[in-house]
């Protein structure tokens, strides 16, 4: 599949099953998979569309979507060592969308040989689409992106709520994000704000964002100094920075936070 076809895709998903449940959702139709980890309808209908057209398109890729993993933990695992492979997350966000709230998004990734080459994202009532190509740039609604230059002081966002108000060394106080990382990438690409920190590192939710940002200068790395991998088992967490120098600046003042590092 082309990558427009791969987004047209999820904008026709989009369409079909979760738009018509925004705002519209039954009690009945939302359910927890653990505490405070909420799902519905619409992450269950999407997923299987989305994994049924990119299973027939290409049968010899595993496809990882958020809610099969779920079901079977051992797809992550095959997932691990999958030379082809595409990550779903059909509802990024789901407690904005359960709560009405338009930062939520679809989105999807490629990965050839553990390397993220295309990246998806569609942001249904933003009615904005992304798309990032290894070697080939981030685009926003078919216009190329670049990151725009640092400001005066940086500033970090967290969707961890523990982490909110403390502050790396002398930068500014961690903010909260938009709670969604198909949502946070592109506004980190966007320069609305220049570092996240992430303690979640699922491959669904920072495989599609993770080439948005490095096609448009941007570096994502874990809290212990290694270049993101999408396929690796990460133990700590993740920055996602506007460009190489500013994780290497937030990545050695994450000791010096108290509880940082911690639960």
């Amino acid at each position: 599949m082309q990558s427009d076809e791969v987004l047209t895709l999820l904008r026709d998903v989009s369409a079909e099953v979760i738009e018509p449940r925004f705002r519209a959702l039954d009690d009945d139709q939302v359910s927890e998979k653990g505490p405070g980890d909420l799902v519905t309808v619409a992450d269950r209908e999407a997923e299987v569309l989305i994994t049924a057209a990119l299973t027939a398109a290409y049968p010899d890729a595993l496809v990882l979507g958020e809610e099969a993993a779920a079901e079977d933990p051992g797809l992550l695992e095959r997932f691990r060592t999958a030379e082809h492979a595409f990550t779903v997350d059909p509802v990024d966000g789901t407690r904005n969308f359960v709560h009405g709230s338009p930062d939520h998004a679809v989105m999807a990734a490629e990965l050839r040989a553990g390397v993220v080459v295309r990246s998806w994202i569609w942001q249904p009532q933003h009615r904005v689409a992304y798309v990032a190509e290894r070697g080939a740039g981030a685009w926003r609604d078919g216009v190329r992106l670049q990151r725009p230059p640092l400001g005066d002081g940086l500033r970090g966002v967290t969707s961890r709520r523990s982490w909110l108000g403390r502050a790396l060394g002398t930068l500014r106080e961690l903010e909260l994000t938009w709670v969604c990382c198909g949502v946070d990438y592109p506004k980190l690409v966007e320069g609305e704000a220049d570092y996240a920190l992430y303690r979640g590192t699922k491959p669904w939710d920072h495989a599609p964002g993770s080439l948005l940002l490095s096609e448009a200068g941007g570096f994502v790395g874990t809290f212990a100094g290694e270049a993101y991998d999408a396929q690796a088992p990460l133990p700590s967490g993740l920055v996602a920075a506007a460009d190489r120098a500013t994780y290497d600046l937030v990545q050695g003042l994450l000791p010096g936070l108290p509880g940082l590092l911690g639960r």
